[in-house]
């Protein structure tokens, strides 16, 4: 995208409280450290500026929302049109009467496990366990350690490409395995969850147990996006890829974990393209081997070289 473009696209948008910024890189803001930049980056000061905006931006200009990028991964030809990425008015967290926490969408999933486990909250101790923030966390119905967020979730508070703010409650946001279909057309910028009474030492154990298992079995310390493919049915992806011969595969400076096979890792300087056709790469040794159809559970976006104009 020429540089006078994207100037033009910045001068179409409304006048906002947060900030604007043309092609802005997104790599340092993915896990994988990988991708192109955004055509423009825009920060909302807070979920009247968020809605002003939706509200007011031309309906010809791309929207699309991020969060910490756990689970994303950027392709390199970067994201044409607006990237929102919500901050620090969007992560407070606050215990609520009830055994109740309500937290902002860009709070990280593991610190509102803390804070109900400082609260004496038990049943969201799962959350230590899901890297990432409750916005991206209700987009997908995160899990892990055998809960979902579909489990605790009472409400969530959203903005529409309109921007008209919406609450939704549990039943409405459309749940699945790694899905909401609520998600399509919203932003989500708040959630409502629901615990249990609990004692503080022994929600802090269980969290401290779902941290060690963590550490001991996924390369948390690597460049990486989570868990790269849903479990089909009955089947656990690791071991389909496995069993495929898969761990350890490299595409250039990406690799399959040999740690954890469903992981992939940026062992340094790994493009996005490398990284996803590594994946498919994958999908494909397992298809012909277990004849299953691996699904990504990571989120590819953007433009690939060359295709952004």
């Amino acid at each position: 995208m020429a540089a006078s473009e994207t100037r033009g696209l910045i001068q179409s948008l409304p006048p906002v409280r947060g900030s604007y910024a043309a092609e802005a890189p997104l790599k340092d803001l993915t896990w994988f450290r990988a991708g192109g930049p955004a055509e423009v980056l825009f920060r909302p000061a807070d979920v009247d500026d968020l809605a002003d905006f939706l509200r007011n931006c031309p309906p010809s200009v791309p929207v699309t929302i991020v969060g910490v990028g756990s689970n994303l991964l950027v392709r390199d030809g970067g994201i044409a049109g607006v990237v929102i990425r919500l901050g620090s008015g969007f992560n407070k967290i606050v215990s609520e009467p009830g055994a109740r926490v309500r937290a902002g969408a860009a709070a990280l999933d593991m610190a509102v496990a803390r804070a109900a486990a400082e609260a004496g909250i038990a049943g969201l101790e799962f959350l230590r366990g899901i890297p990432g923030t409750v916005g991206g966390g209700l987009a997908m119905n995160a899990g892990a350690y055998g809960a979902e967020f579909k489990d605790v979730l009472v409400a969530a508070v959203a903005v529409t490409r309109q921007g008209v703010i919406e609450t939704l409650n549990a039943a409405e946001m459309g749940f699945s395995y790694r899905s909401a279909g609520a998600a399509s057309e919203r932003i989500f910028v708040e959630a409502l969850f629901q615990g249990r009474p609990g004692e503080r030492l022994a929600i802090e154990a269980r969290m401290a147990e779902i941290t060690q298992s963590r550490e001991a079995t996924q390369p948390v310390k690597s460049r990486t996006g989570g868990s790269t493919f849903k479990n089909p049915p009955g089947q656990k992806a690791w071991q389909l890829i496995d069993e495929a011969g898969c761990r350890g595969l490299t595409r250039g400076d990406a690799q399959v974990s040999a740690l954890h096979c469903n992981f992939l890792i940026n062992r340094g300087s790994a493009s996005a393209s490398e990284i996803e056709a590594l994946g498919e790469e994958v999908r494909a040794r397992v298809a012909a081997h277990a004849g299953v159809s691996l699904e990504w559970e990571i989120k590819r976006i953007g433009a690939k070289p060359g295709e952004r104009a």
